[in-house]
């Protein structure tokens, strides 16, 4: 049986990251997410910057488990308290007034991550009306210099599973040629982003190589005008 991801795997992630010495592949096998996923939040590369959420508050792990893990980088992470399956009645979706300023950065986050999904889905997700959407998917929106795209998961307008159910049922009415535009498209991405990790790497390894290099060159320095010092 397939072990259930944190409420919201993003937010997770990015908290082990910051906070633990679990490896990628734990973290990302834990959360659900792809490995290359958690190493751009490691590497501080993905466009939106997640909150983290503590899974030791949630219940969702123990200071145990993680331990086992940082002891061994093949051990796999049980989930200790699976998420609630919170299930809602029918109707339009209530968002609380501190939240609905952050709709816009939600549908924003659909329109960019999963263009496969119609208006009338993501209006029934998130709970706003159309012409909102298309503002938004035009750019005519009265705000759209200052709207981020934002998971609406770590927003707090839906939860992971109401997503993935939305996304699931949008991929079911997706033509071949669909998928195949999008998979060039992933493929793409992805090359790009391991390119830019590593450009990165590169990057970071020259400039130690520099600074170790000029240390090296200050030290012998300080040492000849040391011994010039001596032999005065």
């Amino acid at each position: 049986m397939t072990q259930p991801t944190p409420l919201m795997p993003h937010a997770t992630a990015a908290w082990l990251v910051d906070n633990t010495a679990l490896t990628f592949e734990q973290i990302s096998e834990f959360c659900g997410l792809h490995i290359l996923e958690v190493q751009a939040m490691a590497d501080d590369l993905t466009s939106a910057k997640y909150t983290g959420r503590d899974p030791l508050r949630s219940g969702e792990l123990t200071s145990a488990e993680i331990d086992k893990g940082q002891a061994d980088p093949n051990y796999r992470l049980k989930m200790q308290k699976a998420p609630v399956t919170v299930s809602r009645t029918k109707g339009a979706r209530y968002t609380p007034v501190s939240k609905r300023q952050d709709k816009p950065d939600g549908i924003a986050w659909i329109l960019k991550n999963h263009p496969e999904v119609s208006d009338a889905q993501i209006s029934k997700l998130i709970g706003t009306t159309r012409n909102t959407i298309g503002a938004l998917r035009d750019r005519s929106h009265w705000n759209i210099s200052n709207i981020v795209a934002k998971d609406p998961v770590t927003l707090g307008l839906c939860s992971q599973r109401e997503l993935d159910m939305m996304v699931a049922k949008a991929a079911k009415n997706r033509s071949p040629e669909d998928d195949e535009a999008d998979n060039a498209r992933l493929g793409s991405d992805r090359e790009a982003l391991i390119e830019e990790l590593r450009a990165e790497r590169e990057a970071q390894s020259k400039a130690a190589s520099e600074a170790a290099q000029e240390a090296e060159a200050a030290a012998w320095l300080a040492a000849k005008r040391a011994a010039e010092a001596a032999g005065e």
